[in-house]
Parts: structure tokens; C-alpha cells; sequence
């Protein structure tokens, strides 16, 4: 751990294992605004770089964390502030003041194996407020532009054998399935960023495989999540979504709607990993051939 000015702010917080490096900010935030293999470029997209202060929320970028489901006033807390930062055992801890127009206060703890590129990331809100809250963990990884995600779809089956549902899509309505950035596949969906997109996309579903993916000049980012099951997800059942731009692309994993009492808190959890040599993928053949890489 050390702290380091990056990119227009004073106070970061840059954590590497000679292999990997993350950089998170403590001036606003927090955001994981920098994660990546030491001397590479950085995954994650960035913007206002170096901006503090104000009242307006702002797409700094990087991995931040919100609370579901979506909401205009509730879900664009200015994040603004500076934040608190707490090193402990294996893992260093950001702490967000309580969001005026919420009460909900928000933390990240985050730790980086000694070897290797795996993070683990606790989101965690905790609920001020002298009632209860309901809400879900929402954690979201702004990547940067020119890469794919991939969302693996439910389980297959024949018509024989499988007489129910196995799984479901979410769609937004400015989601069109025509849209040339969606590829459907049998087993996953990939959907790619486009600078030149004249309208978002996002789409919705469970965590089929317990991951999320985007692949990008030769690297693959995933996130790894654990589902809850029998537990009621927000977006009609999603725990992992992907959104895009003309500007970047958005990994977002959820945890289950919870009514968090007075004081309590409820934790969301996922795992990072960072591949190289992996080209990105087009088809439903060309993402299982790298599966085998990062399901060990």
C-alpha cells in the first residue's frame, strides 16, 4: 500500500504485487479508478480526472459502488467528498461519509493476492436512518472503450427433458435486440462497445456461471459473484447486467433486496481476475475456447 497523487488528485491509494496494480481514489469516491497489470494500460475507463468537489454526481469511471434499484435522486449521491481510509490485515478499507439525501453510508474493502492478478472487493452499506431501508448492493466496473462483454445465458436443455424455465433476460426499454452490438448466442450473449453507438444498451440475467466477462485488446476482466438462491434480485431477477455507450461499457453485479434495519449493514462481494493472451471473442465458440482459462 502507498499513497500517491494520480492523474489530478492528491490523495490515492496504489496497491501492487508486481504484477497487478490498483489505484483507488480517497479525494472523492471511492472509485477503484485504475486497475491493471503494472506498466499497461489501465481496464477501466476514466474521466473528470483530478475534479473534487460539488454538488453534481459525476462517471468518474473505474469500480464504483450504489444501491439498487435505480432511482434519479436516490441513486446519484454526489460522491464528491473525500473519503476515509483504513489499512488493515490484508486489506485496506474506504469509508464514504453518509449521503445527505439517504442516510446510507458506503464502504469498500479491498485486497490484492500476494501473487497473480486476483482482487477481492467487500462492498458494504450500512443504513444510518432510524427505519429500515430496502435496497440491494450494486456494484459496477466502468471499462474502458473497444471491448466485449460476455454474459453466459442459463443452463441448456432439451424440450423433453427441461419442461420449465431455466432463466430470464431483462430488457430496458431502449434495449433492441436487432441492435448490431448484441451477438446471441446458445450459451452466452456478447455485447460489444461502440464509440460510434448513437444509443445505450443494457441487459439483465442471473450469474448462470457465477461470472461476468469483457475482453479487450488481448485481456480478459472478470468478476466473479456467487448468487443467493431463492433470494429476490432487483431488474426482475439480474445479478449480473451490462450497460453501454459511445463512451464505455459497464459490468454490474447485484446482491440480493434486503431491508436493512437501523444501523445494520449488508456486505456484496466479488472477485477479480486479469488475463492476458486472450483474443476477444465473436461467438459462442470463441468464448468457450478462453472459459477453460479462467474457470480454474
Amino acid at each position: 500500500m502507498e499513497r500517491i497523487a494520480y492523474k489530478g488528485w492528491n490523495t490515492c491509494i496504489q496497491l501492487t504485487n508486481d504484477v497487478v496494480e490498483l489505484v483507488i481514489t480517497a479525494d472523492v469516491g471511492p472509485r477503484i479508478i485504475r486497475f491493471g497489470f503494472v506498466g499497461g494500460e489501465n481496464e477501466f475507463d476514466e474521466d473528470w480526472l483530478g475534479v473534487t468537489g460539488g454538488d453534481t454526481w459525476r462517471n468518474y469511471g473505474g469500480h464504483r459502488l450504489w444501491h439498487a434499484p435505480e432511482h434519479p435522486v436516490r441513486t446519484y449521491a454526489p460522491d464528491n467528498s473525500p473519503v476515509a481510509v483504513e489499512e488493515h490485515d490484508g486489506f485496506v478499507r474506504f469509508i464514504q461519509p453518509v449521503e445527505v439525501s439517504t442516510g446510507i453510508q458506503k464502504e469498500l474493502d479491498v485486497s490484492l493476492a500476494s501473487a497473480g492478478t486476483r482482487v477481492r472487493v467487500v462492498h458494504r452499506l450500512r443504513n444510518t436512518n432510524l427505519w429500515g431501508v430496502e435496497l440491494a448492493p450494486w456494484a459496477l466496473s466502468v471499462m474502458a472503450a473497444g471491448g466485449v462483454a460476455i454474459l453466459p445465458l442459463p443452463p441448456r436443455g432439451s424440450h423433453e427433458g427441461n419442461l420449465l424455465p431455466s432463466g430470464a433476460l431483462t430488457l430496458w426499454p431502449y434495449t433492441d435486440m436487432a441492435d448490431p452490438r448484441w451477438t446471441w448466442g446458445t450459451e452466452y450473449v456478447l455485447l460489444r462497445q461502440a464509440p460510434q453507438a448513437q444509443t445505450p444498451q443494457k441487459l439483465g440475467t442471473g450469474a448462470h456461471k457465477g461470472w461476468i466477462a469483457y475482453a479487450r485488446r488481448g485481456h480478459l476482466f472478470v468478476i466473479y459473484v456467487t448468487s443467493r438462491p431463492g433470494a429476490t434480485y432487483p431488474d426482475l431477477g439480474s445479478v449480473v447486467e451490462s450497460f453501454t455507450n459511445a463512451r464505455m461499457l459497464e459490468l454490474e453485479t447485484l446482491g440480493p433486496l434486503t431491508t436493512v434495519a437501523p444501523g445494520a449493514e449488508v456486505e456484496h462481494v466479488e472477485e477479480w481476475a486479469l488475463f492476458e493472451g486472450v483474443a476477444t471473442p465473436t461467438c459462442d465458440a470463441d468464448v468457450a475456447a478462453i472459459a477453460a482459462l479462467h474457470s480454474a
